[in-house]
């Protein structure tokens, strides 16, 4: 057998590779490729004592203990790479190993020992056995049962604080922080931080059937909180809430809850912190702490194996964490208005007496029909009553009314003609006051909708020819009678122009001899 252990020694203590060939009897060529998978598997000395040329032999050679089998060799690192790309399973990497030895004329090992010899190697020499869970495929979260504490600085009186978990089943890496209350908001922040905290997202998260994150899980159904639904999505992730009274769904946090429980809340029990953020920060402490222990059956612990065997596999997060949004329903008023916190916010009026979704912001408004937004304000705070109102959201009749101002008056008046905008300018500077003379002009306008820009002009030249004071009323007179008088004409036109369009008419002069 090759002499492992002393060619390590050898290279750790600086002898050359022709030195250390000549004193093992080795090719030079071997004892650099040991030397090489030595350092590529973080093989040092000084070695223990249970690191024999065997033990040696099998860690950086794995494949060497099936070849006299007479089987085709397993190269356990690819199995293990190929295991953390999405939708790569045992039974498929064994299928093509198959393959792969009907073409070389070998004998393949069955899928069960298969199965078997990288679980041996991946307990061994892996941090993560990757037949259970994929890398940054799963994170699951709960509130934990049991609870921490912080006192309250003036009555001294306890105050209840809730340990939220979430935890990475692959490597088993988990993220906790304490919170005043289990409400959503709480729910959703704790999810942002720990998000923070392994630098990445999962594919799906796993929560409980908690009313903050699940309206409805049925055999049939599934109906998610809006809230949480719109961070899944802002995540790229996918949530599948366990199933009823099936705790085992989520395996992996309760017993990090557990765990937490012992390591994190029991070990703070005799610290006494006098706000959340202090306790958060001793908390944290205790999850370094956790997550740099030692595991008992392997090497390495909960952070190299993230670092190592999961980090890479999680999506990038966004520029941005989440925004907390709160969502709740509304009637369109026959306003074109919907209440919201005793604020009242404009929809397109064609939405009057419809149920409509209210997504509320820190600092936005956004209402939506049918899961269309269709209008958006911004948030109104302070004195109750007040109104955000868009013009595009007004009937057409609302917009004339809203458009009322001398200077759009003057505008629409120079549109028409110079005859109108002298009477406009009469009209504004003989009324009383500015909002009866509009309301004038806007009746005069309304005349838009019956006459042409012209018929107006001339109504109002010909006020203006027979009074100094011309009144709305005298002009909207004088459109009705010339509307009649041309149609009178038009329709004495009309008559002459049939009666003299037939050629073969004769008149009474022919019957008179008159035009033979």
């Amino acid at each position: 057998m090759i002499k492992y252990q002393k060619i390590l020694e050898l290279h750790d203590e600086g002898i050359s590779l022709r030195g250390i060939a000549a004193s093992t009897g080795n090719s030079r060529q071997k004892v650099t490729e040991v030397i090489r998978l030595a350092e590529k598997k973080g093989l040092v000395c000084p070695l223990d004592e249970e690191m024999t040329d065997k033990w040696i032999e099998e860690f950086l050679f794995p494949e060497k203990t099936l070849e006299g089998s007479g089987r085709h060799p397993l190269n356990f690192d690819y199995i293990h790479e190929e295991l953390a790309k999405p939708n790569v399973t045992l039974s498929l990497l064994h299928y093509e190993y198959e393959a792969e030895c009907r073409a070389n004329n070998r004998i393949p090992y069955s899928y069960r020992s298969f199965l078997r010899h990288y679980s041996r190697y991946a307990d061994k020499y892996k941090a993560t056995l990757r037949i259970r869970r994929k890398p940054g495929e799963i994170m699951e979260v709960d509130w934990a049962g049991s609870t921490a504490f912080v006192i309250d600085r003036d009555s001294g009186e306890k105050v209840k604080a809730y340990v939220f978990v979430a935890t990475l089943p692959c490597s088993q890496i988990s993220y906790a922080e304490v919170t005043l209350s289990m409400n959503l908001s709480s729910w959703i922040q704790a999810h942002n931080r720990a998000y923070q905290y392994f630098g990445g997202s999962t594919q799906i998260v796993v929560p409980d059937n908690l009313k903050t994150s699940v309206t409805k899980h049925t055999s049939r159904e599934l109906v998610l909180n809006p809230t949480y639904r719109e961070m899944a999505d802002h995540y790229s992730t996918v949530v599948m809430p366990a199933r009823v009274r099936s705790p085992k769904d989520k395996a992996s946090v309760e017993g990090s809850v557990n765990a937490i429980s012992t390591w994190i809340i029991a070990a703070l029990r005799n610290t006494q912190c006098f706000s959340i953020d202090e306790l958060n920060e001793e908390v944290w402490k205790k999850l370094k702490e956790f997550n740099e222990r030692p595991f008992t059956r392997k090497k390495g612990c909960r952070l190299s194996a993230f670092e190592e065997e999961e980090k890479f596999a999680l999506s990038p997060l966004p520029s941005k964490p989440y925004k907390m949004s709160e969502w709740k329903k509304a009637i369109v008023r026959p306003d074109y208005h919907i209440s919201v916190d005793s604020m009242f916010y404009s929809v397109p009026y064609e939405y009057i007496n419809r149920e409509v979704d209210v997504k509320l912001l820190d600092d936005m408004v956004e209402v939506y029909f049918n899961h269309m937004r269709v209008a958006s304000h911004k948030r109104l705070y302070g004195k109750y009553g007040q109104l955000s109102t868009s013009r595009d959201h007004m009937p057409d009749n609302h917009k004339l009314f809203l458009d009322q101002t001398p200077e759009a008056a003057f505008e629409w008046a120079k549109s028409i003609g110079e005859s109108t905008l002298n009477v406009v300018q009469y009209i504004l500077d003989t009324s009383q006051n500015e909002k009866q003379a509009l309301q004038s002009i806007f009746s005069l306008k309304k005349s838009e909708r019956s006459y042409t820009k012209y018929e107006i002009e001339r109504a109002c030249k010909m006020v203006i020819s027979m009074t100094k004071r011309p009144t709305v009323k005298s002009i909207q007179t004088i459109l009705k009678s010339n509307k009649k008088n041309d149609a009178e004409q038009e329709l004495k036109r009309k008559s002459e122009s049939t009666k003299n369009n037939f050629g073969f008419t004769r008149g009474a002069g022919y019957y008179g001899g008159t035009d033979r």
